[in-house]
């Protein structure tokens, strides 16, 4: 456990792709059971409790940012979660909209009152619980891919891209009109200022490519991404995507879209530093562990290997440490501990 007082401006110019006075750590999701072991306490289902019970989940939520050493809270609230008989990508759940029919009667007008209905609590009580120095990165979750997944599934996608290429494009497009909407309303309320970077993830590939035809995703998501990103901007704040997969073909686009930052990496694709070689000019680069690595390696492996991230990362602006993924419920405690332990002590000494 660290003892510091967080500086969100660390992260800030981290992300415009400046060199920050101290490192910055980052993590897109830290799965809260994870957080529980960490503080030797439980507080996961205080989040379902009353409202005093779960202003006491948004206090542990945000000690654990803390007493680990993290400059901002990571938190996000799903769109997909909101989005009526979805499911087909997080609960492998049929998927709801198969056709022309289906997607004219589908709800969409009703799911940004649903989402703020649902959320706006959340992110009230994360705003008492923060500290002076300290903000959030995130907002609303879930990109046009994941969202149009959740409420299609995959192999329908496929299926209305050959049946239906306007349904197809139509789709795309009618969920990014959604979460641009969200986004839009979540950027005027009262709240929004206790965010200092707009995130949301999207994995758009596999190992070895993009799920989808790389042509689709430039064609018909990334324009959504565009409008997104540029209200975003207009409220002052910067903007990471967090996409998973080998997507080197459709990153040159990607930045054109205006993100500030990528997040996600993993060594089978390639390693940290070729991201950042390839990029760093351009836009930040977060991540950097590999979370396969960190979930079988010992100790010893551990922390030369974070050394030689750390070490080689140096030369680079724009850049906040964390694994190239996330922290889920099986990775073990301590190597996670052990990689922050490391970290911390390398930034000590820069």
């Amino acid at each position: 456990m660290f003892h510091f007082e967080p500086d969100f401006n660390n992260i800030l110019e981290a992300v415009y792709n400046k060199k920050p006075k101290r490192l910055p750590f980052y993590e897109h999701i830290i799965d809260v059971s994870i957080m529980e072991k960490i503080l030797n306490r439980k507080f996961s289902d205080l989040y379902y409790g009353t409202g005093e019970e779960k202003r006491e989940f948004f206090k542990n939520f945000v000690s654990f940012f803390i007493n680990t050493g993290y400059d901002t809270v990571s938190f996000e609230c799903l769109i997909s979660a909101v989005m009526p008989e979805s499911g087909a990508l997080y609960k492998n759940k049929s998927g709801a909209i198969k056709n022309r029919s289906d997607f004219k009667s589908y709800p969409w007008d009703d799911i940004p009152d649903i989402f703020f209905n649902k959320y706006d609590e959340d992110f009230m009580l994360l705003r008492e619980a923060m500290p002076k120095g300290m903000k959030a990165i995130g907002g609303p979750g879930n990109g046009i891919f994941e969202c149009a997944q959740d409420i299609a599934g995959l192999s329908n996608l496929c299926l209305i891209a050959a049946d239906d290429p306007q349904l197809y494009r139509d789709l795309f497009f009618k969920v990014g009109e959604t979460i641009f909407l969200i986004w839009q309303r979540f950027l005027k309320k009262e709240y929004s200022d206790v965010y200092v970077i707009g995130r949301f993830g999207d994995d758009l590939g596999y190992k070895t490519a993009t799920i989808i035809n790389p042509k689709d995703i430039t064609n018909l998501i990334i324009p959504q991404y565009k409008r997104i990103i540029k209200i975003i901007h207009e409220a002052g704040k910067p903007f990471i995507l967090h996409s998973c997969g080998n997507i080197f073909s459709i990153m040159e686009d990607l930045i054109e879209s205006g993100i500030d930052a990528k997040h996600s990496n993993e060594d089978t694709i390639a390693p940290f530093c070729e991201w950042q070689k390839r990029y760093s000019k351009k836009i930040a680069i977060f991540g950097g562990a590999d979370m396969g690595f960190l979930c079988t390696a010992d100790d010893k492996s551990i922390k030369e290997y974070v050394n030689d991230i750390l070490k080689s990362s140096s030369e680079f602006t724009g850049f906040a440490f964390g694994t190239g993924n996330s922290i889920p419920d099986y990775i073990p405690v301590q190597n996670y501990l052990i990689m922050l332990e490391t970290a911390e002590i390398f930034r000590n000494k820069s």
